[in-house]
């Protein structure tokens, strides 16, 4: 199988974590998006698009967050009873929804998907303007008729006595 398309989309927020999303193509017939590009402690990886597992209350069906002790709709107890229903391998948080089964696949991907991120990167990198002057084009005088605002009378307001008492 081979890439035959990989699409960058960059974020624009260099203190983050995340740094892009990425979209690649199979052999012109299958897409997988919402690839990320993350710098994490080893440098760039690619993280497989995942999706959020959610647990339902029992006594009012509401989605809380994996591992919640408490529904957040509710406020029903969810640690005791979820933890009876909840199979052991579910009880990570996120899980990848398509990634590549075999090391060889993982390593050609984040090459391939690495090397569009830094060379689009390359790309967006601001230009200098150009230090060469437009040529000077005479515009005609145009006169327009002089405009005087209109006069507005403010009422006088005096302020308000204010009695001191003396100092002693």
């Amino acid at each position: 199988m081979e890439i035959t398309e990989v699409k960058i989309f960059l974020r624009g927020q260099e203190d983050k974590k995340l740094r892009a999303y990425a979209t690649i193509t199979f052999d012109d017939a299958f897409v997988v998006r919402d690839l990320r590009i993350i710098d994490g402690r080893r440098g760039l990886f690619v993280a497989m698009p995942s999706r959020k597992f959610s647990e339902n209350c029992p006594r009012c069906n509401h989605k809380n967050v994996v591992g919640s002790k408490f529904c957040n709709q509710c406020g029903t107890n969810l640690e005791g009873l979820m933890r009876e229903q909840r199979p052991t391998e579910q009880k990570q948080e996120h899980r990848d929804i398509a990634h590549p089964i075999t090391t060889e696949s993982r390593e050609y991907i984040q090459k391939a998907v690495l090397e569009a991120y830094e060379r689009k990167k390359s790309d967006s990198v601001t230009v200098e303007p150009s230090t060469v002057e437009p040529p000077a084009v005479e515009m005609p005088a145009v006169e327009s008729p002089a405009v005087e605002p209109p006069a507005v009378e403010m009422p006088a307001v005096e302020p308000p006595a204010v009695e001191m008492p003396p100092l002693e």
